[in-house]
């Protein structure tokens, strides 16, 4: 069962000779288990994708579902609500909170919502992130790679069943990439969870099931290249 659709979306921004259509007229459907990348160069359409699937953006016209709820039948503090329940954002600022610690990130979305982590799977995540030893420190003395993967460990909190994911390992040296990407594919396969990557970086693909890609507005499903 699809848990993410998108049927006939469009975004214009602009009108007359003046619009331009960031995302032309698109149909797409992600199911529970799916990792799957959006790979594009930029300005092609890929970050309006990702937030209008999100609903942080409405589209021109279209229809979104996220498990069977069209977010066009609600208002936005419903909406808001279906964000909140329903779909982790990475993006690529990493919108800490700057007067709250690591842990504190954590605890301030036990205030808004539950079923979050244990907090054994809570440091289970920090070590596989490799930031066990920064859960005090504050997002000003955390380097760019750092506050990246904090921002990853307070998507992935939440559990929830859409995660959305901005250029996740823009911030982070190979290595690190790599790691986040595994991670990313043991979440969504063990929990279930619907997971889209957009980024630049091709080398992370391999860790995708489906490949996507947006060239001026036009999102196209791609075979994957086999490994060698």
């Amino acid at each position: 069962m699809a848990i993410l659709e998108l049927n006939n979306v469009k975004k214009s921004f602009g009108t007359g000779h003046k619009q331009v259509d960031a995302l032309k007229e698109t149909n797409f459907s992600a199911e529970a288990g799916e990792l799957i990348a959006v790979i594009g160069p930029s300005g092609s359409g890929k970050s309006t994708f990702l937030t209008i699937a999100g609903g942080l953006q409405t589209p021109t016209s279209g229809g979104i579902l996220v498990n069977n709820q069209d977010l066009a039948d609600l208002n936005e503090k419903q909406r808001s609500k279906i964000r909140l329940k329903e779909i982790g954002f990475i993006l690529q600022a990493s919108n800490l909170i700057p007067f709250l610690n690591v842990d504190n990130q954590m605890k301030l979305l036990d205030n808004v919502k539950k079923d979050n982590m244990t907090k054994d799977e809570l440091n289970a995540l920090y070590e596989n992130l490799g930031i066990k030893d920064l859960r005090k420190k504050y997002p000003a003395d955390l380097s760019g790679g750092e506050r990246q993967r904090v921002a990853i460990a307070k998507a992935l909190y939440s559990k929830p069943s859409i995660l959305l994911a901005d250029e996740p390992t823009a911030s982070l040296d190979s290595e690190k990439a790599y790691e986040v990407m595994e991670l990313l594919k043991k979440e969504t396969k063990q929990n279930k969870t619907t997971t889209i990557v957009v980024t630049h970086d091709t080398r992370l693909i391999e860790y995708c099931d489906k490949v996507y890609e947006m060239t001026d507005g036009v999102l196209e499903l791609k075979e994957k290249p086999s490994k060698n």
